[in-house]
This record gives C-alpha cells, structure tokens and sequence, in this order.
C-alpha cells in the first residue's frame, strides 16, 4: 500500500452539504465539527506516518489525516470503533469535520482503524519511535499558537492509569499460567502428561480455585507449581515452545515467585524473598504492568505525565509521557527538560514537590527554564543554611550564617559533603551556634554541609514569599487534567493492554482533551464584546 498525501478536500457538485437547507448549515456551523475541520483537520501532519507505507507505486492508502481525525473524534465523542464508521457514513457533522462530505463513499471501514493502529505499534517495536506522540504534540503546538499560548509558563503533573486486569491472587496467576501453556501444548498436538489434563478441560478453572476446599490455597498453588515444572521440563524436551507467550511467561513466573533449595526441590519465595517485587507478574494477560503504592492505596499498570502550558484565556495539554508505572515523577521531569531547547525569553515550569530535585534544577536553569516545585519532600534543614556561601563548583564552603570564613576546607566526594575548620573562638561567639550544631574539637570547630542543604534551605525561604504563593496558586489548576482524563475521557478502562497500546490510546485522549479546550476557547470568544474605542 502506498503513501498518498490527502489533498483531495474541494467541495464537488455531490457534495452533502449543498442539499442543506439553510437553518440545517447553521446549526451545522455552530457545532464542534467547524471547529475541528477548520482547526484541527488541517493541523494534523500526514507525513508523520509516511514511514508506515510503501514507496513502491501500489494501491494508494486510506487518508491519513481522516484516521488520524476520526481517532480524535473518537475520544473526544466517546465512540467505539463500530460507532465511529457508522457516525461518518451517516452523520454529516463527522463528515464535515473530516472533510470527506464530496467523499462517493467514506473512507473508513470496520478495519481500517484496527489496522492502522496495528502498523504504527510494529513501527514502535522495530524502531522505537511513537508516531501518535510526534503527531498529537505537533497538533497541540499548531493549536497553541491560534490561542496565543506561549511555551513560557508550564505546569506538571502525573496520574496512574489501571490496567484493564485482574489483581490475581497467587494460586489463580499461577493456574492461569499453566493453563495457559497446557493448551497451546494441546493445540500443537503434544501428549499431556496424566495428571496434567485437567487443565484443557472447560470447567477445570473453578473446580480448582473454588471448589477444593479440602486444601488451603497454599497447598493449591504448591499442587499448580509443581504441575508447571512438568510442563516445562515437557516444553524443554521439545524444544518448539520458546517463541510462546505461554511457555516465557510461565518461566518468568517460576523464576519470580519460586526458588530452588540446596536438595534441588523447589518451593515457593516467602514474601521478603521476592526480588524487585513492584516488578513481578501480575497477570498474564498483561505481562508488563508493574504495581505501585501511592496515595495510600495499591495501583496496578501504568503512569501517564502531563506538561500543560497556559495562556491568559487557556490551557492546552502540549507535551505528555507514559511509562509503567514504577517510573519516578523525578524522572519524567528529567527526561522532558532534557529534551528542551533553549527559553530564549527565559520560562517557567511548576510542579509539586516529586518532580524537585538539583539536577532538575541545575538542567532547567541551563534552558533559562526556571523551575518552582510546591511541596517539600524529605527531611527539612534549618533555614540559617541559606545565608551559606559555597565555592562556583559548589564543593566547597567559603563562609557560614555568621560570615565567618573557614580555615581549612575540603571535599569530601563519598559524601558530597563540604568539610570545613573554623577558629575556635568564632563559633563559640556565634549566635547560631546552637542551630548550626558543629563539633568541638579541642583546637578548632569541625563542621559538614553540603550544596543541597544549602539549596533546600534556599527552597524553604523562598516557598514563604508571595512569588511562590502565586506559582502554587497556578500549579493548581494542573490538578483537573488527571480528573477530566478518568471521568470524561475514561483513561483506567482501556480496552488493551500492553504499554505501547494502551500509550497509544493515552494519546488520542489528551488530543481528544486539547480539541474540547480549543472548543471552549473558541465558544468564549464568541460571548467576548469588542472594546469601542472613542475619538
């Protein structure tokens, strides 16, 4: 299939918009669909996905741009798929939106969308690069400059998204597994073992998890392990089973939650004994969802990372990241400054205390980025660490509170510390001494601090100014996007699963979520009353 650019958007004499009577192009204009055929349509960059198709001279592909726009709309309008190619066969305002009113017949069918996203997530996993990412924050920059949003103030913040999976107990993950595996086996016409039969069988499920009763689920998931060993050392004899799904997930399954004692058997990890246990299998169904503890409660799946700019009339979502979600909002603060350009007119980004840290800093003020994080994490130095004055390299101390300078000063690298002498007579004078708390020696004063005692401390002055109060003030508002993302736009109940897919689905959504902000501003605008001005 070949890549052809859509340039084929001139109204014909068939054309469904010419049968409307007046009164219907009203309404027609008044709708959501002008604003997206006029804003958004002609914003999405159809060369993005060139890479997709063929160079060869083949059948041309379907639009782009209207898969692209369709996928949008689809969010945006809480559609499935089958929806979605009804609404534009016989709905106009689809049509109009997409611009295929003067289309013969629509474009879309009931695979093309499934296909397509099938094509950009090969991309993804041979090249590594995500498309719908490219796409989605191009679109928010094209949006961005028609509501007059500069880069320049940015605010940040993260929500979980669930997995659309089952929180298994021990005993369920591990039969799943195995009988899992136990019918791929079945299916490639290998003999199963006996006692092992059981698995393939239809109503084999409850009987083993509900209706053994006779047994504790400990014993069960022993009876299962063992089971799981027969199967492998069967797969192993083989050797036709290491490109299954089944055969490497009940092998990692094994590995995670079993250990083989010095006498060679087998048995299952204690609960201190499971290594990087926000990492192990959860569920089959979704191997790579990892599990987090936040906010009190426990959160199965991934962790999506919003960068929403703001405007004196707006907001708009114009830059994102998905990870699992053991990733760290340090980290993603990491990563999206790191990817900056230079703020030629110097900016500002606020985020909550998760994101802080010096080297975000230190990176963020290198792109004459300033960077205001509102809550303090850790433990809280005293504030006199402020007034200390360090060396460019911030290694070492060259004057204290008191503005007394040190005798003798190194570095200590193991510590990242600062290790200081002053005479005796200043410190035992000093008004500070108390707070500041150095060690006495006989001759002289011993006293360690480092750089980021000193920059927390700074921190702590500043969060009491009314500079930082109006930054808290505007990092508030960042807090609707998770809220608007999981009661509107349904973000925990999407219907895949796997990073890269459900990332792809996160996507559409926030571009789902900047059309209804491009929406509202537009509507606003209509209700504004032009100044008059008077001679």
């Amino acid at each position: 299939m070949a890549f052809v650019v859509n340039d084929n958007q001139q109204l014909s004499l068939i054309d469904s918009t010419l049968n409307l009577t007046q009164r219907e192009k009203r309404v027609l204009e008044k709708s959501w669909a002008k604003t997206f055929a006029e804003k958004v349509f002609p914003a999405i960059d159809e060369s993005i996905f060139s890479v997709l198709y063929s160079d060869k001279a083949s059948r041309p592909n379907t639009p782009v741009n209207v898969i692209v726009g369709a996928l949008i709309l689809k969010e945006a309008l809480g559609d499935t798929d089958d929806e979605l190619v009804e609404a534009l066969m016989f709905d106009i305002r689809y049509q109009y939106a997409l611009h295929t009113t003067s289309f013969e017949e629509q474009p879309l069918s009931d695979r093309t969308l499934s296909r397509f996203r099938a094509r950009v997530l090969a991309y993804e996993t041979e090249h590594e690069v995500d498309l719908i990412h490219e796409c989605v924050v191009k679109l928010a920059k094209e949006i961005a400059e028609f509501m007059d949003i500069s880069p320049n103030q940015q605010r940040m913040d993260s929500l979980m998204v669930a997995a659309n999976i089952k929180n298994l107990s021990m005993l369920e993950l591990f039969y799943t597994c195995v009988a899992n595996l136990a019918k791929k086996m079945n299916q490639r016409k290998i003999t199963l073992p006996q006692e092992q039969c059981h698995y393939i069988e239809k109503d084999d499920y409850n009987r083993c998890i509900y209706h053994k009763r006779e047994l504790d689920a400990t014993d069960r998931t022993i009876v299962v392990m063992h089971d799981a060993e027969t199967l492998v050392g069967l797969c192993d004899k083989t050797g036709d089973f290491d490109d299954t799904s089944e055969y490497q997930l009940l092998i990692r399954l094994l590995k995670e939650r079993t250990i083989m004692d010095d006498d060679g058997t087998r048995r299952l990890r204690k609960k201190e004994e499971v290594e990087n246990p926000s990492e192990v299998l959860i569920n089959p169904s979704d191997p790579e969802a990892t599990f987090r503890y936040k906010a009190g409660g426990k959160n199965l799946g991934y962790v999506g990372n919003v960068v929403e700019s703001v405007g004196e009339k707006g907001s708009l979502i114009t830059d994102y990241a998905y990870e699992k979600n053991i990733y760290a909002d340090n980290q993603f603060m990491k990563d999206y400054l790191q990817q900056q350009d230079t703020f030629e007119k110097g900016a500002f980004l606020v985020a909550d205390g998760a994101y802080s840290g010096e080297t975000n800093s230190r990176i963020a003020a290198s792109h004459n980025l300033k960077l205001v994080t509102t809550n303090f994490t850790g433990r809280k130095p005293d504030e006199i660490y402020a007034d200390f004055k360090f060396s460019e390299d911030r290694k070492i101390l060259l004057e204290c509170k008191n503005g007394c300078k040190p005798e003798e000063c190194t570095y200590d690298s193991g510590n990242d510390r600062s290790v200081a002498y002053f005479k005796l007579e200043d410190c035992s004078s000093c008004p500070y001494k108390d707070r500041c708390q150095p060690r006495f020696l006989k001759r002289r004063v011993r006293k360690e601090v480092s750089w980021k005692a000193v920059g927390r401390a700074k921190q702590l002055q500043y969060m009491k100014t009314e500079e930082f109060s109006q930054y808290a003030r505007l990092r508030n508002g960042v807090e609707a996007i998770p809220s608007l993302l999981r009661r509107k736009y349904h973000v925990d109940k999407i219907p895949t699963h796997g990073k890269n897919r459900t990332r792809l689905h996160f996507g559409f959504k926030i571009a789902a979520l900047d059309f209804q902000k491009l929406l509202a501003y537009i509507n606003n605008l209509d209700y504004c009353v032009p100044k008059i001005e008077l001679a």
